[in-house]
């Protein structure tokens, strides 16, 4: 039996829901045309972050003032003015249209950042260089012991709506599930222009390198059990937002994704699966969910899809406090 797997996110139309999410395999255009290859039905480009785009702009502002306080004559510098110059990181740009220019499929640009500032307007030049949606990777770990969590929440929506301000593509906020009231946050963000939420992003923990005494980076891909978190919360959102949700973190096999749609994803992003197993990997992916749904006779996954959410479960409570508890009471040891 044929089963209708097309999806919508984001107002895109797209013809499956397994997305390729940000990571080296989207940085680069060969590995980004085998993964439209293998049945991805969009791809995320990693994240240009605010740090890159304000390092290049005041780079370029240093060289426009150098001399400039030593010579009348160069009063404002001996360079040309700056909007001769491009500011950002151009080798972004230039992937993002070689992506637009050899695939078929919709390319969603990232920006990975913390604070509302002029860094949000580069969101403008990414949609004219053409990318079809734009999201926000929102990472920040609030290490200010005197700023409050509605201080930190404020930034997060005025970021959004900043960049929201300045583009008419759609646009996806990737966050954290740190909140004190997720499912508050996640109404507030799509109240601020936020047209898509991708559940969820991952802060990356250092680790300390005991023979050399040092804090270093350490990335630990995710695994299957990593699903739990975004099935949940994707159970809990669907129907109450006037957004699409996308499922990341933890996607491996088809069950997975079968999983997240039956909670109410429109589609799921991979990452760590395609860097372990390869682009291809995408094709199996695509196989299993698909005879899951035509053995069982589904017409379509919009048939199935946020049929276990919270507000469609015949037990809602499965994804509060009392599976918690209920976890607790039934779970056996052998010792």
């Amino acid at each position: 039996m044929t089963v209708d797997i097309r999806t919508k996110y984001l107002g895109l139309d797209l013809a499956n829901p397994l997305v390729a999410s940000a990571s080296p395999l989207t940085s680069k255009l060969n590995t980004l045309v085998q993964l439209e290859e293998a049945g991805a039905s969009a791809v995320v480009l990693p994240s240009l972050f605010e740090e890159q785009i304000e390092h290049d702009s005041w780079a370029v502002h240093d060289l426009y003032e150098y001399g400039g306080a030593i010579s009348p004559e160069a009063f404002g510098g001996y360079v040309p003015e700056m909007e001769t110059y491009n500011t950002g990181p151009e080798h972004y740009l230039e992937l993002l249209a070689k992506a637009k220019d050899n695939l078929t499929i919709p390319v969603i640009a990232s920006l990975n950042g913390m604070s509302p500032g002029g860094w949000t307007s580069y969101a403008k030049t990414i949609e004219e260089t053409g990318a079809d949606a734009l999201e926000l990777n929102v990472y920040r770990v609030a290490t200010d012991v005197n700023m409050t969590g509605s201080e930190i929440e404020a930034g997060y929506i005025q970021l959004v709506e900043d960049i929201k301000s300045t583009i008419d593509i759609p646009l996806a906020v990737k966050i954290s599930p740190y909140f004190s009231s997720l499912a508050s946050m996640c109404r507030r963000l799509v109240e601020a222009g936020a047209n898509g939420l991708v559940l969820f992003n991952r802060f990356y923990q250092p680790d300390i390198n005991l023979d050399e005494l040092k804090v270093k980076p350490d990335i630990v891909l995710s695994s299957p059990v990593n699903l739990r978190l975004p099935l949940r919360w994707t159970a809990i959102l669907r129907g109450r937002l006037d957004a699409s949700l996308a499922a990341s973190f933890g996607v491996h096999t088809g069950e997975d994704v079968v999983k997240l749609l039956l909670a109410g994803a429109d589609v799921t992003q991979m990452a760590s699966a395609l860097l372990k197993y390869g682009p291809s990997h995408l094709a199996t992916v695509l196989f299993e969910m698909e005879s899951w749904f035509s053995e069982r006779e589904y017409t379509s996954i919009e048939q199935g899809k946020g049929s276990l959410s919270q507000v469609s479960s015949p037990d809602p409570e499965a994804f509060e406090r009392n599976n918690y508890m209920r976890s607790l009471v039934t779970y056996s040891s052998r010792y």
